[in-house]
């Protein structure tokens, strides 16, 4: 628990030493009205809204596990080769059967 509490005062402080810098943003009236009103719904500002939506666009990609595997080199197992087989030969001289 101790840990958390150190984990949550470092995340404020850091937040806290972080400047914030004015963005003006040209955008038509009733789809501002629609935004205050999510951003309402969600108990935040709009200008929350834009920074959340901003740093979830410049947050590195995190790869998903299967565009990792198919990133690997692929083995040269030739197509006739009884795997099984091969597991069975390599189980006996390993234990010496």
């Amino acid at each position: 628990m101790r840990i958390n509490n150190i984990y949550t005062y470092l995340c404020n402080v850091i937040q806290m030493n972080t400047m914030k810098a004015r963005l003006n943003l040209t955008i038509e009236e009733p789809l501002l009205k629609e935004v205050k009103k999510i951003a309402a719904k969600q108990h935040t500002s709009v200008s929350e809204l834009v920074e959340n939506y901003f740093i979830s666009i410049t947050k590195p990609k995190k790869k998903a596990f299967i565009e990792i595997i198919d990133a690997l080199p692929k083995p040269n197992i030739p197509e006739d080769l009884d795997l099984i087989d091969e597991y069975y030969k390599a189980k006996m001289k390993k234990y010496g059967l």
